[in-house]
């Protein structure tokens, strides 16, 4: 999408840019095998003391399965489109703060309208001190407030392509964290999976490096080229100075004196 909104320009001739492409296409490859190949479970030293948790029903949860997909794929669209919005926005509103806030209150406008279209009780409105409380302050301050801040941030120094480099990684961190607290199966599809995700990852770092070093590089060299230009003139123009004011030596002047008759 950031090449189609002409914010990147990929030239297939240099290897930081076939290492982006690459990395991109393999990372997605991974995120694809942690998601739809399993293969036998593995087993943690960990794993043995948790308590193991009710799995629900296969068969009740895949008939949904091509409806999910599609809803996912429109849920992913609109994902990155809104990365793109927000660095063309910050272009021309640089205030980070206010963009956050104008944010925040936009998506609670919009759950407000979801959830009263969805959802017809009034019990959904309750919030008690319970786990439900601290969801909706976690998913408000971190995962909205301070993380649009700092992805902001990021965006305005290295654009929303290094931004988005990383969300696969929540894959990964999303496994280990529920194999540790809710006991959940790691299989082999996720951990190769997330080998080729942390491999795509460094070749896409990697061509964002290498871009940052040109960028830079043709950044120094016009201002180099600019002082050796005004150093070269300063000296022509001592010199013309130094030709003119040099005296000019004038022929003596002989008087004769001329004998009266």
């Amino acid at each position: 999408m950031a090449v189609l909104c002409r914010m990147k320009k990929v030239d297939m001739k240099k290897v930081r840019c076939q290492a982006k492409v690459v990395g991109t296409i393999v990372t997605q490859a991974g995120a694809m095998l942690m998601t739809l190949y399993k293969g036998h479970v593995i087993n943690f030293f960990w794993s043995s003391h948790i308590q193991t948790h009710s799995v629900p029903d296969t068969a009740a949860t895949d008939k949904d399965w091509l409806k999910g997909f599609i809803i996912l794929i429109f849920a992913t669209l609109a994902w990155s489109s809104f990365f793109i919005l927000q660095a063309v926005t910050l272009k021309r509103y640089s205030a980070q703060l206010s963009l956050t806030s104008l944010i925040c209150f936009m998506g609670t406008l919009q759950s407000i309208v979801v959830t009263f279209v969805m959802e017809h009780k009034s019990s959904v409105w309750t919030i008690g001190w319970d786990m439900n409380l601290l969801a909706a302050a976690y998913a408000g301050i971190v995962t909205s407030g301070i993380a649009y801040y700092v992805q902001g941030l990021v965006m305005q120094k290295r654009g929303p392509v290094f931004v988005t480099a990383f969300s696969p990684l929540m894959m990964i961190i999303v496994a280990i964290m529920g194999s540790f607290i809710l006991a959940e199966k790691i299989y082999l599809g996720g951990v190769l999976g997330a080998i080729l995700i942390v491999i795509g990852l460094y070749s896409v770092l990697w061509g964002k490096y290498k871009e940052y070093q040109e960028k830079e590089a043709e950044a120094i060299h016009p201002e180099a080229i600019k002082s050796n230009t005004a150093t070269a003139s300063d000296v022509q123009s001592n010199m013309a100075v130094t030709v003119i004011t040099v005296p000019v030596p004038q022929p003596s002047l002989i008087v004769t004196h001329v004998p009266k008759a």
